[in-house]
């Protein structure tokens, strides 16, 4: 199927987000501190860009792992139907927490993974999501942390992708469909 043609519009610079990032690492270093070791799960393949540079700003022992969860395919709106493509490698009883998402939308890829994971009982379990569009929102669910709230708008960028492209820029932009 041939892809629509479109432009992208920059929303957040790089520089906004690295600023974000280093205040969210404050506020998680806080929130964290003492822990022995934080085990910080990336839902990916959004996350993975945000997740490279958070823990590399936080002054935290971490480990990091990766679930692979899936709602969307290669399209535009959430078909709300969450699947787990991977699971951990890693076990989570008893350990601090951090999960981290690039969007929440609809809330349901979110809240499934959080309710698959309090299931394995931690110590603390905690969210961070790097976008946060509220009106979009079909579940009762916020992430403990948000780097920025943005319009219902469809966005690329700094890891989000259209159809795996676009994941390459370093700044958040909106996707503007121009046929």
């Amino acid at each position: 199927m041939p892809q629509r043609p479109y432009v992208i519009d920059q929303m957040i610079s790089a520089k906004a987000i690295a600023a974000r990032i280093e205040e969210l690492a404050r506020e998680i270093e806080a929130e964290f501190e003492g822990t022995d070791k934080l085990v910080v799960i990336g839902l990916l393949r959004g996350s993975f860009v945000f997740i490279a540079d958070l823990v590399r700003e936080m002054q935290l022992p971490v480990e990091v792992d990766f679930i692979e969860a899936s709602s969307y395919g290669d399209g535009t709106v959430s078909s709300k139907e969450v699947r787990i493509l991977k699971d951990l490698r890693g076990e989570i009883q008893g350990r601090d927490v951090l999960v981290v998402e690039d969007i929440v939308d609809t809330g349901f890829t979110l809240h499934h993974v959080i309710h698959m994971l309090s299931a394995r009982k931690p110590a603390r379990l905690k969210t961070i999501a790097l976008l946060d569009k509220p009106l979009r929102r079909e579940v009762n669910f916020k992430a403990d942390w948000i780097g920025f709230e943005i319009p219902d708008e469809f966005v690329v960028g700094y890891g989000i992708d259209f159809a795996q492209r676009n994941r390459d820029l370093p700044f958040i932009g909106k996707v503007r469909f121009t046929d």
